[in-house]
């Protein structure tokens, strides 16, 4: 006993009395920390720092708090907005032809370019001091999923000059007078902005883009000014074909130091006409078959004024900063909104084709290979629409969360990929026979693009989430960070001190945490609900806790290393992003009232989430590269096994129940789709043949029934059976009239389309077009 009675006053000691602890136990670690992680790059750390911690920050530090989740306002439309839905959005919808948008005029028509312009669906985030809309980040994002819906090519055209660009960089950090100049031209449409980041030479990597200014004397206006001589190349440049200013992305030098003591200032955005001397609009690209205007720009030793640059010259060498802070627009909005609407209309037209097509004499929807694709397709649209809303829903917080909005771009256009991909499985011949009757292709088409920009998904994916979540999110990677990176070392220490010892009681109470959940399965967590979602709280708050015990593992047995183990850090940001996505559904399940009709939606995502979750565990300990710790992790999370599994085929046939009868579960589910008001339209004509199939539903059982007592004959056309059905007094006039008119609108609707010869010859494009 005297023995540990003095050890237990050593630890005292050591531990209670500052000067001592730093001398024996801080200043030691705090070495190895620095040699282990890595000093941050000034993008890095610009990155790091940009944005904020939200819902994100819970999930990772182990303790999600259930009652602050369902405490967000629930995102929604105001009366102005849903006005200018009901009213604005629904004629654009009725205006547009999908089919010669792309396939013959390969641009919007001009009737088109005025409405957009003059009913400002370009000033959607402008203020309305400035002639603007000044619209919320739900409102945004739900104009234009419903108009992804219709037209992917009017969709992007609208969402671009409301994301990451001019505008959102003007209200941001533009000066009064770079305000007063331009918002109100770009509000109502007379100047079309785009905005230059990517060049040949950079892509993902936006922080080594080689396009250059140098600070520097020359003529403006007649007049010598100070200013910057400009070189640039860049590619894939939404907007640009048709742009009058162009808003550009450069590395700012000044060799002869007019500004300052520096040599490099850094990243810089400015903001050009199109119009002025030396500025060129390149050759259009033709992404994917789409028609929105994308192409080229460039310049050659172009002048312009210092004034010109966003903000003014304080905000020279900024740019970078300006960037990543801005980033949430196109990632927690734009392609989101993209994402969502194709899961949208691919679900409502797949219900309704699964039930109009027949095979075998029987609704190919009825078949369980076709009904788990179909599950799958609605599981994963009502997920899409949960992450759409929730994550619109922080950015009207004021919030900018760049882990969030990272993992919903990611996750929500590999979402929209899987079930796209679905679709077109179950409408086999019909998807791929291009024309004016298919209401997939042009946005199969389109899903590509969606992954590749605002940040490629493989780089999102394994550098972005969990790089970037770990460090923010962390309640003190950060900190320990900046002390590491102190140039007075005392002074670092000191910081890296008061970190320290919560930093140790942080890991001890994910470790005891993470052991108890696995014992007891999580049984004794804490719900804000009860009922059947009750559970699901439970297990996420248990994976929480185990992915802030392997967050930490990882950071110190590999430190710097972790950044380069890409495969490895993915796999948490697999665990980080599902806890987000099945949090979006439980919020959304909350928040629309708790419908019934709804729960075979969310026990799909939610198992589905869980099940995610254990699998990218069981890869992460698996090539964990110290088998030591391996196991001790595996054995502190999942004593017993990983127990989770993909949703059962009861719920995938609830789902498909849903979604194969007209219905309040359908339309809401299906809410943003655009159905045509006749069967000119494509999405009209599935839609009202469905409709008819389903109400002669009991007239062909009349049928169905007099075959099996032989007074009808089998396998012959619907159309003679529907004859001699009515010879038999099985059916009367007008009964015989309703399954004729059905059968009409069932043939027309699985037909596809066909050309003449020469027709498509004569829409062709010229190989110096595409150039």
């Amino acid at each position: 006993m005297l023995v540990l009675l003095i050890l237990v006053v050593a630890l005292a000691i050591i531990f209670g009395v500052a000067d001592i602890r730093r001398s024996l136990i801080t200043k030691p670690i705090f070495a190895v920390f620095k040699k282990i992680l890595p000093p941050l790059s000034d993008t890095e750390r610009e990155a790091m720092e940009a944005g904020d911690v939200w819902w994100d920050g819970d999930l990772f530090q182990g303790k999600p708090d259930w009652h602050k989740l369902h405490s967000f306002p629930k995102a929604e439309l105001n009366s102005t907005e849903q006005a200018f839905m009901d009213n604005q959005v629904e004629t654009l919808l009725k205006m547009l032809d999908d089919y010669k948008i792309v396939q013959e005029q390969r641009d919007l028509p001009k009737e088109v370019w005025d409405f957009i312009k003059r009913e400002g669906f370009f000033a959607m985030i402008i203020p309305k001091a400035y002639g603007g809309r000044e619209f919320s980040a739900i409102a945004n994002s739900t104009i234009v999923s419903r108009i992804a819906t219709r037209s992917l090519t009017a969709a992007v055209t609208i969402m671009v000059p409301n994301s990451l660009g001019p505008g959102e960089l003007l209200m941001h950090y533009g000066t009064q007078a770079q305000k007063d100049q331009w918002l109100p031209t770009l509000a109502n449409g007379t100047d079309v902005p785009c905005f230059a980041l990517t060049g040949p030479e950079a892509g993902s990597d936006a922080g080594s883009i080689p396009d250059t200014g140098v600070v520097c004397n020359g003529i403006h206006d007649g007049k010598e000014v100070l200013g910057i001589r400009l070189n640039w190349d860049k590619r894939y440049i939404t907007l640009a074909p048709v742009a009058t200013v162009l808003g550009l992305a450069f590395k700012l030098y000044d060799p002869e130091h007019l500004l300052g003591d520096k040599d490099e200032l850094g990243i810089t955005c400015a903001l050009i006409p199109t119009s002025h001397e030396g500025v060129e609009i390149g050759d259009r690209h033709f992404p994917m078959n789409m028609a929105f205007m994308n192409g080229t720009t460039y310049g050659k030793g172009v002048f312009i004024p210092l004034d010109w640059i966003i903000g003014g010259p304080e905000y020279a060498g900024r740019g970078w900063r300006m960037l990543v802070e801005c980033l949430s627009a196109g990632r927690g909005i734009s392609l989101p909104a993209l994402a969502t609407a194709t899961g949208h209309i691919a679900t409502r037209m797949t219900g309704a084709y699964g039930y109009v097509r027949q095979q075998f004499g029987m609704s190919i929807g009825k078949f369980e290979g076709v009904q788990e694709a179909l599950a799958r397709i609605g599981g994963l649209t009502y997920g899409l629409e949960a992450m759409r809303v929730m994550t619109a829903g922080a950015i009207d917080m004021k919030l900018s969360p760049s882990v969030v909005t990272a993992i919903a771009k990611y996750h929500m256009t590999e979402m929209s990929r899987t079930l796209m991909n679905d679709a077109f499985d179950i409408h086999a011949g019909k998807a791929i026979q291009c024309g004016p009757k298919n209401y997939l292709a042009h946005g199969y088409m389109g899903i590509p693009i969606s992954i590749t920009v605002e940040g490629a998904n493989i780089l999102t994916r394994n550098l972005m989430i969990f790089g970037q979540g770990a460090t923010r999110c962390h309640p003190y990677v950060l900190a320990e960070l900046e002390a590491a990176a102190n140039p007075d070392a005392e002074q670092g220490l000191k910081q890296f001190d008061s970190l320290l010892l919560k930093h140790i009681g942080f890991a001890l109470g994910n470790t005891f945490g993470a052991l108890w959940q696995g014992l007891t399965a999580g049984a004794f967590n804490s719900a804000p609900v009860s009922g059947e979602t009750a559970k699901y709280y439970k297990q996420l708050s248990r994976m929480s806790r185990a992915l802030a015990l392997s967050a930490d593992f990882s950071m110190l047995i590999l430190g710097g290393e972790l950044k380069r183990r890409e495969m490895l850090s993915a796999r948490l940001a697999d665990v980080l992003s599902q806890l987000y996505i099945a949090s979006a559904v439980l919020k959304f399940y909350e928040d629309n009232g708790r419908q019934q009709g709804d729960l075979p939606f969310v026990h799909y995502n939610l198992q589905r989430a869980l099940f995610e979750i254990g699998r990218a565990f069981d890869g992460f300990f698996v090539n964990f590269p110290n088998r030591v710790v391996a196991r001790l992790l595996r054995s502190l999370v999942f004593p017993f096994g990983i127990g989770y599994k993909m949703p059962n085929d009861a719920i995938a046939v609830q789902i498909c129940e849903a979604l194969s009868k007209p219905g309040v579960v359908r339309d809401r589910i299906t809410h943003l789709c655009y159905i045509g008001e006749d069967e000119q339209d494509p999405t009209g004509l599935m839609e009202n043949a469905f409709i008819a199939m389903y109400a002669a539903q009991p007239l062909m059982k009349k049928i169905y029934q007099a075959q099996r007592a032989g007074t009808l004959p089998r396998k012959q056309p619907l159309l003679q059976t529907i004859e001699q059905a009515l010879a038999a007094e099985v059916i009367n006039v007008a009964e015989a009239e309703q399954l004729t008119k059905m059968n009409k609108l069932r043939f027309n609707a699985i037909s596809v389309d066909s050309f003449k010869a020469g027709t498509l010859e004569a829409m062709g494009i010229t190989s110096a077009e595409v150039v």
